[in-house]
């Protein structure tokens, strides 16, 4: 399999166009201009399967692209593209004709015709070529001599283009297995449906007769191919024709009956040798599974028809991305094997490995209470439940749980994702977390928890595999809110979530986990090591000092979750833990006082991406940046990446020191009071102007957060998700906060570089904010009193 992806934002603005132009010629076509003041921009993901048949998604402001058709000619390129609009629309221009599409329609059309496309709004469409090889000698009708328009809105259309972008929305994720049955089945799905519904009628008379009588045959043909008794005798009689008759269907497009029937079974056995599903069953049972009664002679039809033995050919298949090799732990997606992606592009879709990335979307929660106003502000409350929060990944489709306006107040109830480490403490008797935590047999309430797959086909965890953890409420959708804006998030206030049990009613609790992901995890000194240790802690207030002390700890013991699986590790959140399995330790941290720093870890707006992002590397949309200074007082500034912002908060914490070094900081359920202001693109100057980074600002500094990638999604491109985790340093880190500071001092504040550098060097803390969150931060300090 073949793949690449493209990003303009990856190149200056001057350089876009040519490089958006030598992009789209790989796949013979020609940008004709662009209407954008920011210049050309468009972005492109590319798949091409072992059969030829290419898949391309772009998503693009207006422009005009044609087709290249010396390209076309040279490359010996027959067969068919099929465009179907994702979102806006799209004017076709074939031989001054002009077709308009919208979303949801399809357009399709022979490779070489003179098509010129128009995207007359932004747009997003797949682009798919389909060889004629793949349809031969399946389909007796011509290709299309002219652009052909189907509306998506029923019947096959309606079918196709539903199809078409499940394809879109997980081209990044499909495997070459993956891969096997769609490029079976749409060449199948194009003859069936749009050929035989256009083509073959166009030819009127007797050649449409027969047109449409060939494709009938072939698809009974199809549907019984792994019947050995299947004959030229009981196909006729099934169509009511003469048997001669068929075997002249089949003549008039060069073939024999019995040939076709030969060619589509070792066609069959042929995917099934290259299918890990089907590594059990011998060479011997994939023939026979398809009709072949003597397994010598399909082993010598199949090297007649290849050039290699089934054996052979079996050898040489890929290793599978989903194959038996063990796993070792890992936090995030494990390795894309097998699938070579060029880098340097646009926001992955994925791994999600990502079918990852398709987002089963849940139905919109039950509305909040209404807003209330006081003093000509709105009042909003947002709780924390089952309907209200998503676990472990951002999207910008997950439904927003409400809608606010710029200078709106909302309260916001969020839970700690280790709340089960100690359940009588943390959970019990609180409806919220009882909901949101509720797992039995039977299932559990927020089953996905992460980025990765529904079905846990990667290591077996859950769903959602626990590539993310974060319990994340909301998301809060902000009115007006468009890319190129920033969101202003000013945190009021910030309480501790009290426990509900009896026994410790009034009191609030966090947990500290020392884990496998953390710096220290495999630097131990005492036995056993490597281990895990959790520390639960009572947040109390002593003379009007808020601090933490140590309750008891306690070593990971293997846990055995709800659905029966074992974890060996803490390798997937909300892990009921059954405490007489562990031995506490109530001898811990005496005398010992933490002063407390309650904050959010997670404030992010949704990324600008197509599938789901894991929430545990934090990036220009905020994220897990957990720097404990995003308490009360403190605003966060980010920039707006899609429509309506769709802020979601969590990951809450009472404590913790800049490097988060062993994994977590104490992980307490909190409620915030947040004030809402949205800053639009045409008013923004001094700080905020062309911010493409979380910026943190206090009543006496300002935060600038510095990422190992400043925009792993796009410079990591394909497996970005994976590759995060293995190409993060501090050095990195500390160039990208080095360069943003800069940039500050010169644009916010008008210094010169020279002075800029001086003074960062004299006068500005640089701080490690984590290095346990895959992309790692680093913090640079600017004290506001510098500035007289």
């Amino acid at each position: 399999m073949e793949a690449w992806r493209f990003s303009t934002e990856s190149y200056p603005k001057a350089d876009r166009f040519p490089a958006w132009e030598e992009a789209l010629a790989r796949l013979a076509l020609k940008p004709a201009g662009h209407q954008t003041e920011d210049g050309a921009y468009g972005l492109l993901s590319v798949v091409q399967s072992p059969s030829g048949i290419s898949f391309s998604r772009l998503v693009t402001t207006p422009q005009d692209i044609s087709a290249i058709h010396e390209r076309n000619r040279a490359d010996g390129k027959d067969g068919v593209w099929v465009v179907s609009v994702i979102e806006g629309r799209l004017t076709f221009h074939d031989g001054g004709n002009d077709l308009k599409a919208a979303s949801g329609d399809i357009v399709y059309g022979a490779v070489g015709s003179h098509t010129t496309l128009t995207l007359n709004t932004d747009c997003r469409a797949i682009i798919v070529y389909i060889p004629r090889t793949a349809f031969h000698p399946r389909l007796m009708a011509p290709l299309p001599t002219k652009v052909v328009h189907l509306s998506g809105r029923g019947g096959v259309g309606h079918v196709l283009a539903g199809f078409l972008t499940a394809i879109s929305e997980a081209l990044e994720d499909l495997s070459v297995d993956q891969l096997r049955p769609i490029e079976m089945a749409l060449p199948e799905f194009l003859v069936a449906g749009l050929f035989r519904q256009a083509d073959t009628r166009a030819l009127g008379g007797a050649a449409g007769v027969r047109a449409a009588l060939f494709h009938r045959i072939c698809q009974t043909i199809e549907a019984q191919l792994s019947d050995p008794e299947l004959s030229l005798n009981s196909v006729a009689e099934a169509h009511g024709v003469s048997p001669r008759y068929v075997q002249k269907l089949f003549e008039s497009i060069g073939q024999s009956y019995r040939r076709y029937i030969r060619e589509r079974r070792l066609e069959r056995c042929r995917y099934d040798l290259e299918s890990p599903i089907h590594t059990q069953l011998s060479i011997s049972d994939i023939c026979f599974r398809w009709g072949f009664n003597d397994a010598a002679h399909f082993s010598r039809a199949f090297r007649e028809h290849y050039g290699v033995s089934p054996r052979e050919y079996r050898r040489a298949v890929p290793a599978s991305s989903f194959d038996d090799s063990p796993w070792t732990a890992n936090r995030g997606r494990p390795d894309d094997r097998g699938v070579d992606i060029e880098r340097g592009a646009a926001p992955p879709l994925q791994a999600e490995e990502e079918d990852t990335a398709l987002l089963v979307r849940p139905s919109p929660p039950a509305p909040s209470a209404p807003a209330k106003e006081q003093d000509g502000t709105r009042h909003h409350y947002l709780p924390a439940t089952d309907k209200t929060v998503h676990w472990g990944y951002f999207s910008r489709f997950q439904p927003p749980a409400i809608e606010v306006k710029s200078g709106d107040i909302v309260t916001v109830e969020t839970l700690t994702q280790h709340a089960y480490d100690d359940y009588e403490r943390m959970i019990e008797g609180d409806p919220g977390a009882e909901s949101v935590f509720h797992w039995t047999q039977e299932g559990k309430n927020v089953d996905r928890r992460g980025a990765g797959p529904l079905d846990a086909s990667i290591y077996g965890r859950g769903a959602g595999e626990g590539f993310g953890v974060h319990i994340c409420t909301g998301p809060i959708a902000v009115e007006g809110a468009k890319p190129g804006d920033v969101l202003e998030v000013r945190i009021l206030d910030v309480a501790t979530r009290p426990s509900a049990s009896q026994r410790f009613e009034g009191r609030s609790f966090g947990s500290n986990a020392a884990t496998w992901w953390g710096l220290h995890y495999n630097d131990l000194i005492t036995p056993p090591a490597p281990r895990e240790v959790v520390t639960v802690y009572e947040i109390e207030q002593k003379k009007g000092r808020d601090c933490a002390h140590a309750v008891y700890n306690f070593r990971w013991t293997p846990q055995t979750d709800p659905a029966g699986i074992i974890h060996e590790l803490i390798d997937y959140p909300g892990v009921p833990v059954d405490h007489t399995t562990i031995e506490k330790n109530f001898d811990v941290l005496k005398n010992v006082e933490i002063p407390l720093r309650p904050h959010f870890g997670v404030i992010a707006v949704a990324p600008d991406h197509w599938g789901l992002v894991d929430s545990v590397p934090p990036s220009y949309f905020g994220g897990n940046i957990d720097n404990w200074r995003l308490g009360r007082g403190a605003s966060i500034f980010l920039p707006v990446a899609v429509q309506g912002a769709l802020l979601s908060v969590g990951d809450p914490h009472a404590s913790q020191g800049d490097s988060e070094l062993c994994g977590t900081a104490i992980e307490c359920s909190l409620t915030g009071v947040f004030e809402i202001v949205l800053h639009k693109k045409p008013t923004l100057k001094d700080k905020l102007f062309n911010l493409d980074y979380p910026l943190i600002e206090t009543d006496d500094e300002w935060v600038i957060i510095g990422f190992a990638h400043a925009n792993y999604l796009k410079e990591l491109g394909r497996t970005a998700q994976t590759d995060v985790y293995k190409q993060s340093s501090l050095d990195m880190a500390m160039r990208d906060a080095f360069r943003k500071t800069r940039r500050f001092l010169m644009t916010a504040k008008g210094l010169s570089e020279d002075e800029a550098i001086s003074l960062m060097s004299v006068a500005v803390d640089f701080g490690i904010t984590q290095v346990v969150d895959g992309n790692y931060g680093v913090h640079a300090v600017i004290p506001k009193e510098l500035f007289v």
